[in-house]
Parts: C-alpha cells; structure tokens; sequence
C-alpha cells in the first residue's frame, strides 16, 4: 500500500467515525418539570437540556396517559418513574412530586430504526438533535405515511415536525378542502394553522356573501382581523365590500365605527375608496369638525 492509498483509507476512517459520532444513536439528558394544566387529564411538562455546546427547553400541555407509571393525583411527596415511549425514542423520567407538582431528570434513547423507517418514507435529514425533536412531537411513522398520501407539495421532515407543532392533522387537510382551499402546499397548511383560517371561518366567511376561494386572502383576513361581524355591520351600514377591499379597510383603520362617526358630521355614503383614502391622509371626524369651527362647511 504506497502513502497515497494510505492517506485515502485514513481519510475514509476519519470520515466513518465522525458519521459514527454525529448518528442518532447517543444517549442524552436532561430535566423536567411538571406544572399543573387548566386541560383535564393534561399536565404541563418541560424539558430542559443544557450543555455547554446547546441548549434546549421545551414547555408545552402533554396527555398524562403519554407518561406511563406516573399518578399525579396522589396528594403529599412522591418519588416517581415513568416512560414517555415513542416512535423516535423513549423518555425513562424520574424524580418527585409533591401534590402532582414535581422536578427530576431525563433520560433520551433515540429508536435505532428510526431514521431508517423515516427514509424509507422519503423523509431525510433525520439527525440526533432532528430525532429528539421529533420525538418531543411525537412524530410518528405512521403519521409521516397519512401525510405522504397526501401527496402536499413541499412536504419534508422539518415539515411534519411543523405540522405536529401547529397541529396539520390529515383531518384538518380534508376539512381545509371541503371548504374549497387549496390545501397541497405544506407551507400554506402551516399558515392557515399559524393565523386560524379554519374551515369554520370560512364558511363564516362566506355565509356574509364573500364568495372566495384563495386561501391567501383568508390568510390576509385572519392576519389584518377581517371577521363575518365587520362584514355584516359594514352590510347594515349600507356598504358591500370585496375582498380586496375589506382588508385595506382593516389595514387602513376605516372601521365600521369610524363610518358611524363620519355619517354624523354629514359624511354619509361615501364610497370606500374615498373612505379609504380618508383614513390614509387623516382625515377624520376631529379634523372635519376642527374645519367646520373655521366656518368651512362639507359636503
């Protein structure tokens, strides 16, 4: 073997165990806490992991079924042990708690054939720190199959971890397009979770005669506060707005009660663009009558 062959096989040896040291297989640590909830049957569970390399905390409302051998309505001091068992990896947990209130420590072991079960679906990337966050999630396989047969575009891992973090069930996806959205794009599915374009809304929506279907313009509706009640007051105040028009309305500020106080200085059915471009320059009820003391009389 000449020195350049061994320079390539040392090479290949750095190479397979830096891929060694950086697979999903090493253990890790941390703490957890328990809080009480405000949802029955749930508790409020952090995990915190800190070394001198990251840092990670994660609070969030967790089943107490998911925790299997813990009581929390046992009153008093309790030593505990339970498990948090998932696809990507099991949580073994103990610690105390004092009246279903408590602190201990954590230990992580990620599923070896996790990553391998997630490949296998299409879905790669799936580091150490990728396999524990998904485990937290509880990204399951089978709910990376459900969400693969929905054939949405831009679907990834860092996708499905978002879906479970803003709650993108297959259900929501079916909801989504019974009401007539769009629903094959991942980042889209996400916003309408992110801003609250439910199926509710818009059929709410569209129960006031705002016949649309772009997801983005409900999207824009949620974000700007378009509601079925600004509709249908602007309706009672004589006004039929289109989509485009509602939500310039809400940026621009020209609410249904401004209106109202413009209909009482004379200024009444004036039509939204003009109403719109009122509120741009500032235009309003003060400065009209401000006008009217100086002897300026409009309309």
């Amino acid at each position: 073997m000449n020195f350049k062959h061994v320079n390539a096989f040392c090479f290949l040896l750095v190479c397979a165990a830096l891929a060694l040291s950086q697979t999903p297989t090493a253990k890790r640590s941390g703490d957890w806490t328990i809080r009480s909830a405000d949802t029955a049957g749930t508790v409020h569970f952090s995990l915190m992991d800190s070394k001198k390399d990251h840092q990670f905390n994660h609070s969030s409302d967790w089943p107490v079924s998911d925790m299997h051998g813990l009581d929390v309505t046992k009153s008093g001091h309790q030593e505990v042990h339970f498990a948090i068992n998932r696809d990507a990896g099991n949580f073994d947990c103990s610690g105390f708690l004092d009246s279903g209130e408590g602190a201990g420590i954590f230990h992580f072991s990620p599923e070896a054939k996790y990553p391998q079960q997630m490949s296998a679906l299409g879905f790669s990337g799936v580091d150490a720190d990728k396999q524990f966050s998904m485990a937290i999630f509880d990204v399951t396989i089978k709910f990376a199959q459900e969400m693969k047969d929905e054939h949405l575009r831009g679907l990834d891992t860092d996708k499905l971890i978002a879906f479970k973090i803003f709650g993108v069930t297959p259900a929501f996806i079916h909801d989504i397009r019974a009401a007539g959205l769009e629903a094959s794009d991942s980042d889209k599915l996400v916003a309408y979770r992110i801003h609250g374009v439910s199926p509710e809304f818009v059929r709410d929506i569209r129960a006031e005669g705002i016949k649309i279907s772009d997801g983005d313009k409900f999207i824009a509706f949620r974000i700007h506060g378009v509601s079925p009640e600004m509709v249908r007051a602007l309706r009672q105040a004589g006004y039929e707005a289109d989509a485009d028009k509602l939500i310039a309305m809400r940026i621009h500020g020209a609410s249904p009660e401004w209106i109202s106080d413009l209909k009482k200085d004379g200024y009444d059915h004036i039509d939204l663009d003009k109403l719109i471009a009122f509120r741009i320059h500032g235009v309003s009820p003060d400065f009209i009558e401000q006008l009217q003391k100086l002897g300026y009389q409009h309309p």
